[in-house]
């Protein structure tokens, strides 16, 4: 039986490296493979994630920024009782696209929402459109009506 017959252990497990302990250790003596000098290859400096050479770290200028912008946020264009007076003639509908040809909400708004600002005095109907509770209630006393 010769060194080179024989076979491997399973599950065989080789000792760790013990970096720094001299040249006796194993591995490159008194610098261990970090070099000569420098932040680096001092002891504690092994990760160096936050460090952005002298800038203010990322974690440390974040805090400012407070809070996210919801993607699913619905925002409502507001429109109250007295432009609707202005605009609309009696019995006419009033939906979004109509809002948007008189001038009322801009291009890129896709909810409406009609408050109770004011008095409404002309017979509306609303479609595709959030009425406010106030608002509701002065629609159908004026005998207009909710689709």
């Amino acid at each position: 039986m010769n060194l080179n017959n024989l076979k491997l252990r399973k599950n065989r497990k080789l000792k760790n490296k013990r970096v720094g302990r001299g040249y006796g250790s194993g591995k490159g003596g008194h610098t261990s493979s970090f070099g000569t000098k420098g932040q680096k290859t001092r002891t504690g400096c092994r990760s160096m994630i936050s460090f952005e050479g002298g800038n203010v770290p990322l974690y440390r200028r974040l805090p400012k920024y407070r809070g996210f912008k919801s993607l699913d946020k619905i925002t409502y264009a507001p429109v109250n009782f007295v432009s609707l007076n202005k605009f609309f003639k009696d019995g006419e509908v009033v939906t979004i696209q109509s809002l948007r040809k008189k001038g009322l909400i801009k291009r890129s708004s896709k909810y409406v929402k009609i408050l109770g600002k004011g008095k409404l005095t002309k017979k509306l109907s609303f479609s595709g459109v959030k009425v406010s509770q106030k608002a509701k209630e002065q629609i159908e006393s004026m005998g207009g009506k909710i689709l």
